[in-house]
């Protein structure tokens, strides 16, 4: 990934916390297809391995699962808040017209080893692990055994469990760092107007 000092994001936290935030990465693998792509949801164990590990499941008829093999390189990529960038927002084009578009984003690009986990406790786990993180903010959380176990052990066996053992761990935060601050301001300012909050919030958190 192409990184200008400028936009280039290494602090831990803040890589951990977009991944925690925006936490559908599209994981992709090169198979004797060519390359894959593949859309999950993940959970981030920043305690496990020197640069965290990525729990997620597959379903069983996707074929991805049986097309690495154990220790595979992957790279999994995670899309924060992102916007398209008017130049008209800027108070200084009024007086040089030398403005052009573009689109602020913050992305991180998670690189590791790949390994599947063919195995009901690792499924059972990651699914309740899932379960727990998109339900808290819920008035009535939904929990695994609100499910008939059956039922629930029916899908249980229909998906694989995967986790990615991260080697290498990349963030960029091109969120208008090289305007001046007349400029920053009126586009945090646009971008609140136009209910854009996630972005401008992206925009502020950056100049802390």
């Amino acid at each position: 990934m192409y990184q200008p000092p400028l936009f280039a994001e290494s602090r831990p936290e803040e890589l951990f916390r977009l991944m925690r935030e925006y936490p559908l990465g599209m994981l992709v693998t090169h198979t004797t297809s060519g390359l894959e792509a593949n859309h999950l949801p993940f959970l981030v164990d920043e305690a496990r391995g020197a640069f965290g590990t990525l729990l997620a499941h597959v379903a069983r008829a996707n074929p991805i699962w049986q097309q690495v093999s154990d220790g595979d390189e992957v790279l999994a990529v995670f899309r924060g808040a992102s916007g398209y960038i008017s130049p008209n927002w800027y108070p200084s084009k009024q007086e040089t017209h030398r403005h052009v578009p573009t689109w602020n984003y913050e992305v991180v690009h998670a690189h590791g080893r790949i390994h599947v986990r063919d195995d009901e406790k690792f499924v059972r786990g990651v699914v309740a692990r899932l379960t727990r993180n998109h339900e808290s903010s819920e008035p009535r959380p939904w929990k695994m055994s609100d499910a008939p176990e059956d039922y629930l052990a029916e899908l249980l066996g229909d998906i694989v469990g995967i986790e990615v053992e991260l080697t290498r761990v990349q963030g960029k935060r091109k969120l208008s760092q090289n305007r001046e601050p007349r400029d920053f301001e009126a586009t945090v300012r646009a971008l609140e107007e136009r209910g854009h909050t996630d972005l401008a919030s992206a925009m502020k958190r950056a100049t802390d």
